[in-house]
């Protein structure tokens, strides 16, 4: 059946959902897959630690700075066609991964390409897709969508370690690329850039209201980054994100597994806590969207860094002492590992519009990577230098404790609403945008 001919119980904007849920979780896993190379990379090129995250910390800094110019390039040249071209470059620059030899080498496949890549299909294309698609259920579809964002890093783990035993790492990088090309062929066969292509009102929408208001233009990604860090409130949402990016991505993505073998935990156990915050990330960002479409973002934020720092700052200890109890580090761990996301953009959206969500919302996550990629970096060095990292452990969860905090001293800022709350010169740029 043509998409426009389903029967009307499931809107097509499941579909889409569907899609780009599986989209996030194969290319997410792309970006996780460093973290189990970075030891027999040690072991067979001699590389270090610190070399090996320099090359992580690029790809991760690429991630988040093309994010914004992927909204708009969305806008431009349509969705389906940039996503596409995005997977291909995944699955061409990982295969070539597999014939690497040099450090060179890997800053420019893992590094430049692969951090372009992702960049497209990141957080951003999850807030285009939810602003896109969905009237009603933006949060809890947002929510889900980022669950799928993060867990994809965390969820593949197990697998590519065992593999990594089995075959080496080689076959890693050809597994991980031919996941994408399967990702690539469903893409081509059922993404879609609008509802309007399908004579579809968005989910939740009346039909009426899609017909008669046409969805306004959004800003470029200069000139909203120029416009929206004239507002205090960017600059606060913008910095949480970079300490959330630093203590997920950067530190705890990248460097779990390592850390764990200094303290003489296997790989494959290792990869497997990192799976177990994948499944519970789910759970945990997926209720965070239903509730920040019910309470306060500004009370959602500050309870997910302040309880993320206290976990980091016990980590180093449950490490040294019992490793049972690193399972439960993994729990609590992954509820709130992008929980941020959702109040996040609702925040954003209710302050900027929602048609400049995705393109201003691409410049916090692009705060997010370049926080993700110094603490891959950061960690990477303290590694190389002290010996473990419990330095870098203390250190992400005491800013993350701090990040919290900020969120109770930001009510004037942050509990506005309407496009023009925060950026009073935002509505004559909208008009040009709009001519």
């Amino acid at each position: 059946m043509s998409p426009a001919s389903r029967p009307a119980r499931l809107h097509y904007a499941w579909v889409i959902a569907g899609v780009t849920f599986l989209v996030l979780l194969v290319t997410a896993g792309i970006r996780a897959t460093p973290g189990v190379l970075m030891v027999p990379l040690e072991s067979e090129f001699g590389w270090t630690s610190a070399g090996i995250s320099l090359a992580i910390a690029v790809n991760l800094a690429l991630f988040g700075l093309i994010g914004p110019f992927a909204a708009s390039f969305m806008e431009r040249y349509g969705l389906r066609r940039i996503v596409l071209s995005a997977l291909a470059l995944l699955a061409v620059s990982v295969a070539l991964t597999a014939f690497m030899t040099t450090q060179w080498q890997m800053m420019l496949l893992w590094g430049v390409c692969v951090g372009s890549g992702t960049g497209v299909t990141a957080i951003v294309l999850a807030a285009v897709i939810a602003n896109r698609w969905f009237d009603r259920q933006r949060g809890l579809v947002l929510g889900f969508l980022t669950a799928a964002n993060a867990t994809g890093q965390l969820l593949f783990l197990p697998f590519l370690a065992r593999l990594l035993e089995i075959s080496g790492w080689r076959s890693v990088a050809l597994v991980v690329a031919a996941c994408a090309a399967g990702v690539f062929v469903l893409v081509f066969a059922l993404m879609r850039d609008r509802p309007g292509d399908l004579g579809l009102a968005r989910y939740g929408e009346t039909p009426n209201a899609a017909t008669t208001a046409p969805p306004a233009a959004s800003l470029r990604p200069l000139e909203a980054l120029s416009l929206a860090r004239r507002s205090p409130a960017f600059w606060v949402l913008a910095g949480s994100f970079f300490v959330c990016g630093a203590s997920t991505n950067g530190l705890i993505g990248t460097h779990l597994i390592p850390a764990c073998h200094d303290f003489g935990i296997p790989e494959v156990r290792a990869a497997g806590l990192l799976a177990m915050m994948g499944v519970f990330d789910i759970v945990g960002t997926t209720i965070s969207g239903w509730l920040s479409d019910r309470f306060s973002s500004r009370y959602l934020l500050f309870i997910y860094y302040a309880l993320r720092g206290l976990s980091l700052l016990a980590l180093p200890y449950t490490l040294l002492q019992d490793h049972s109890d690193l399972k439960w580090f993994a729990v609590f761990y992954g509820l709130d590992w992008v929980a941020t996301v959702p109040p996040t953009v609702r925040l954003t959206a209710d302050l900027f519009g929602r048609q400049n969500a995705g393109v201003i919302f691409g410049w916090i996550a692009a705060a997010h990577q370049l926080g993700a990629a110094l603490a891959a970096m950061g960690a990477g060095a303290i590694r190389t230098n002290y010996g473990d990292y419990r330095p870098a452990f203390l250190i992400s969860g005491l800013i993350c404790f701090l990040a919290g905090l900020s969120f109770l001293f930001t009510r004037r800022l942050l509990d506005r609403r309407g496009p023009h709350a925060s950026t009073p010169s935002l509505a004559p740029a909208m008009a040009r945008a709009t001519q």
